[in-house]
């Protein structure tokens, strides 16, 4: 018998774990105290077990990769065909992006001024660049943030343009604070111009059956559109002090990151749930479409609960089938983690418990049957709140601009002997709705 790959064999113990506390819940002979605290002691060595099978599945993807032989992709446009070249010169841009970060810009540096080493000016102004290092090879993106001119030299403004590298580390780094980024359909765009996007509705539409000789009928297609925008997200003032600025042995670029991401991260995370749509993204809650109200688990549960404190299996049943049957497959739920917690003690009318541990490698946990999400910015369970969300997650858009700004501010913290740094990103969401309701919630009575 083949043995079982590590990963494998710990989703295994995982729901052996999992269905050990769900069995816990029914044992008469411990108080209803002792139950629910060795419920939730076991549950949290079940949600631990989660981060082990996710590092143990990312080093098995890892050998399975190794040795493939492909190149190296590069991520700039235009240029040589080699993607070893374009590697290469987006490392460099990065290199020279991040000295200019750590020791800020002089227009004279060959003076012997603070500043930038006149290579890195070359390579990051365009029209500095030498012969081997012109702009074509590293394409559109890579121009100063400068505006062509506006300011009195290339960086003495809105700084030089952010490189491609570090917008895609800080947007990777912001699913962690957030299903949103992660959840909907992210779209990348160069500039923020309005970006109208097309909808259709069909639904009501049916072909015909005709006779022979017989003119067909009309039945013209209800077209509307939807129209992003890119609505200013700033990380508010970061201070770096001086000290750790010229310590190489600091990673400043990853500090960097971290810190923009993270509050761009929880920002952008919470409009694009509860936004409401004047001067800022329409969050998906705003957007979505009244399902059910929770009945709560006394009515069809056998429970305590009243609708204003509790889910019950059949109001999830309910907010499932208030989505349309071509939507549903590939659904998805999305809730607070508290009410996760909730649901985790759940069971259906013949006794099955409807949070169940996902068992085949890279299978998602689920809850009666679909995957989740979680989303603290989204409602607990209390009076009147909308709790649950529940369909096409991915049809939710979000549209951000890559020309991501950043600012070096080294005057005005110079008394404490600190540099401030401050960006700027734009973007616009909303959820592809065109009248077919892809998404309902679950409202508590």
């Amino acid at each position: 018998m083949a043995q079982l790959s590590k990963a494998r064999q710990l989703r295994e113990d995982r729901f052996k774990l999992s269905q050990q506390a769900m069995a816990v819940l029914e044992n008469t002979a411990l108080s209803k105290e002792e139950r629910r605290a060795k419920f939730d002691a076991m549950q949290k060595d079940v949600d631990d077990m989660k981060i082990d099978i996710d590092q143990a599945e990312r080093a098995e993807a890892n050998l399975e990769t190794r040795g493939a032989g492909a190149p190296p992709n590069g991520r700039v446009d235009g240029g040589a065909d080699d993607p070893t070249v374009k590697a290469e010169q987006e490392k460099r841009y990065e290199a020279s992006y991040l000295n200019y970060l750590r020791h800020g810009w002089s227009p004279k540096p060959d003076k012997g001024i603070r500043g930038l080493a006149a290579q890195d000016l070359e390579i990051l102004t365009p029209h500095k660049r030498t012969e081997s290092f012109e702009a074509r090879d590293l394409g559109p993106q890579f121009r100063d943030m400068s505006g062509g001119g506006q300011g009195a030299y290339p960086g003495a403004t809105t700084g030089f343009f952010v490189p491609v590298g570090f917008v895609d580390k800080i947007t990777e780094a912001m699913k962690y604070y957030g299903p949103m980024i992660q959840e909907g359909d992210l779209i990348n765009t160069a500039t923020g111009q309005p970006l109208p996007f097309p909808t259709d509705n069909d639904t009501t539409v049916a072909g015909e059956l005709i006779g022979e000789g017989t003119q067909v009928s009309t039945g013209d297609v209800s077209i509307g559109q939807i129209t992003f925008g890119a609505y200013k997200f700033s990380s508010k003032l970061i201070k770096v002090s001086i000290e750790l600025l010229n310590d190489s042995a600091f990673d400043f670029s990853s500090y960097l990151t971290k810190k923009f991401a993270t509050r761009l991260g929880r920002a952008r995370n919470t409009y694009y749930t509860t936004g409401t749509g004047t001067n800022q993204p329409t969050g998906i809650i705003t957007a979505s479409t009244a399902g059910v109200t929770a009945v709560g688990s006394s009515g069809n549960d056998g429970g305590s609960g009243t609708a204003a404190n509790s889910i019950g299996s059949d109001d999830l049943i309910a907010v499932e089938h208030s989505v349309d049957p071509l939507y549903r497959p590939g659904s998805k739920y999305m809730f607070h983690d508290a009410t996760l917690k909730s649901l985790k003690q759940l069971k259906d009318k013949y006794g099955r418990p409807l949070w169940m541990p996902g068992l085949a490698t890279k299978e998602p946990d689920s809850i009666n049957g679909y995957a989740y999400a979680i989303n603290n910015d989204m409602a607990q369970i209390a009076t009147t709140n909308k709790t649950v969300a529940f369909g096409q997650l991915k049809l939710y858009t979000i549209r951000q601009v890559m020309d991501m700004s950043i600012l070096r501010l080294e005057e005005r913290f110079a008394d404490y002997g600190q540099v401030g740094f401050l960006a700027f990103h734009r973007s616009d969401a909303n959820l592809l709705d065109a009248g077919t309701h892809p998404v309902k919630y679950l409202t508590q009575g």
